[in-house]
């Protein structure tokens, strides 16, 4: 999406934004190879997209581009306390078509190369039914021949139109082709009314699924893989200044960790340090100066 964001001046600044984009960049910063798959127009604000997609390090081989559109639009006010109320324009976007367009084909072959593919919830709610299948019908394909496959809710009931009967149909059928599920608790109370992170692992356990990390804010994560369970503390509580992109770089960074082979409790310390350094900054994209830093 492109994204304006009031500052506190008044005025908006321009950027692009997108919960799996943010995932895939900063998996690139960490030495990852990373791909981001979307559909986008050919206009400047699709070209502004793919320029910082080209100077983060994140492969374009998967985007698909459709004549005479336009990529989504949100507006974005910041309260006090850092929290977001978004306004978002999806309706014409391409990537809501993404496995519709002529040429998906292409993203199956493309995402059976990887090593692990990565997705959310926000990208099942852009997707008709169709889309749905299709998507799952590659989850499916791929994971059979050994690909990872790694799932985080982030559940938005403004993505499902207040359709909640549809979210927990489609979210069901998605978990039962998981790997890895990086679910946040506060998205998971609301959508399955789960009393604890301890619920929230069990009922994704009935899926099947091996390794679970519940991420629950400013307090411990739940890391649950194997015959393993820990919480993980968040070694500094720190006060956001924006907590944009706080799930995305904790995603990134344990998924990161994992590819390199390290254990999970070790990941989901690095996950929350890297979570802390972006919630000190504005917008989803910390500063690479800023890493450096801490």
């Amino acid at each position: 999406m492109i994204e304006f964001v009031r500052g506190g001046d008044g005025r908006f600044a321009m950027g692009c934004a997108g919960d799996t984009f943010n995932v895939a960049i900063y998996l690139a910063r960490a030495g990852v190879g990373a791909a981001f798959a979307t559909a986008l127009g050919d206009d400047p604000y699709s070209e502004a997209i793919l320029a910082l997609a080209d100077a983060e390090g994140v492969s374009r081989e998967l985007v698909l581009r459709v004549r005479g559109r336009l990529p989504a639009l949100s507006v974005v006010d910041l309260d006090a306390a850092g929290a977001r109320h978004r306004h978002e324009w999806r309706g014409e976007g391409p990537a809501r078509e993404l496995f519709e367009l002529p040429d998906w084909g292409r993203l199956a072959a493309g995402l059976s190369k990887a090593k692990l593919v990565y997705f959310s919830g926000i990208t099942l709610s852009l997707y008709s039914n169709t889309g749905i299948g299709r998507l799952l019908a590659v989850i499916e394909a791929i994971r059979a021949q050994g690909v990872k496959i790694a799932f985080d809710e982030n559940f938005r009931p403004h993505g499902w139109r207040g359709d909640l009967p549809r979210a927990r149909t489609v979210f069901m059928e998605t978990l039962k082709r998981i790997d890895i599920a990086l679910p946040a608790y506060d998205d998971e109370a609301v959508l399955w009314g789960d009393p604890s992170p301890q619920a929230t692992v069990e009922r994704l356990q009935a899926f099947g699924i091996g390794e679970i990390v519940v991420k629950n804010g400013p307090n411990s994560a739940l890391v649950v893989a194997g015959n393993a369970s820990e919480f993980v503390p968040v070694p500094e509580v720190v006060v956001p200044i924006d907590s944009t992109a706080a799930g995305d770089s904790f995603n990134a960074a344990y998924l990161a960790a994992r590819v390199l082979d390290r254990r999970p409790s070790e990941a989901a310390a690095a996950a929350h340090r890297l979570a802390a350094q972006v919630i000190r900054h504005r917008g989803a994209l910390m500063p690479r100066a800023a890493a450096a830093v801490h």
